[in-house]
């Protein structure tokens, strides 16, 4: 991965396949959240809570082909799994001129429902990807991963971002259980290492999966 070790931070600022921070519907999109705002601090709260709740989280968003990882495509399809959410995330931030990062790391799900469990044979998930933004002359990490609705809906902690200090997924639900666990943390990446990412996807869905967009997608 190039994780841009030495700080040159023209490689967070700048478009990439994935990372789409000069598409026209990127830029207009984060023109329009984040025009008022007077510090970048202001700017990535703002993005942060647009993808964290407009971009519902949708596990069966997940694909083995780099297109369907575009932050364009993910913000028209308005959902995603959390490595497509980081990916918009980014690429807003880099529009609005905050220097921005993927990060990833191997997490376990204590909260995971059964049936995905079933399906995939494990709790976890071993390429979850979430922010970095350059704030103040520091990193700041922040995790869009699972909307608000989702959250109470399930009765899980909502991550909230003042975006000056770390927001990532929470250890315990809102009844003191066990919730999420950072098994093992990897380099941050200037860009989407989708390879890396697709070798450990195929091991789990094959070959050949796309995003589920509408539920008969889920029938073939």
């Amino acid at each position: 991965m190039n994780s841009g070790n030495g700080e040159d931070m023209a490689v967070f600022t700048q478009p990439t396949f994935t990372v789409e921070s000069e598409h026209e519907a990127i830029t207009d999109c984060s023109r329009k959240i984040t025009g008022d705002c007077r510090t970048d601090s202001e700017k990535v709260k703002k993005l942060f809570y647009f993808v964290r709740d407009s971009i519902r989280y949708n596990l069966f968003m997940i694909s083995v082909f780099e297109e369907d990882f575009k932050a364009s495509r993910v913000l028209e399809w308005g959902k995603g799994y959390c490595v497509q959410k980081a990916v918009l995330l980014t690429a807003l931030a880099r529009a609005a001129g905050v220097p921005s990062r993927l990060v990833f790391a191997r997490i376990r799900n204590h909260r995971v429902p059964e049936h995905i469990v079933k399906m995939t044979g494990t709790n976890i998930f071993p390429r979850h990807g979430y922010n970095q933004f350059h704030i103040d002359g520091k990193w700041i990490s922040a995790a869009a991963t699972f909307d608000r609705y989702l959250c109470e809906k399930n009765g899980l902690t909502t991550v909230e971002f003042d975006g000056t200090t770390d927001a990532v997924l929470p250890e315990k639900d809102l009844e003191g259980r066990p919730y999420i666990e950072y098994v093992e943390k990897f380099p941050a990446s200037a860009d989407l290492p989708f390879e890396w990412i697709a070798t450990a996807i195929r091991k789990r869905v094959g070959p050949d999966k796309r995003p589920w967009i509408t539920r008969e997608d889920s029938q073939k």
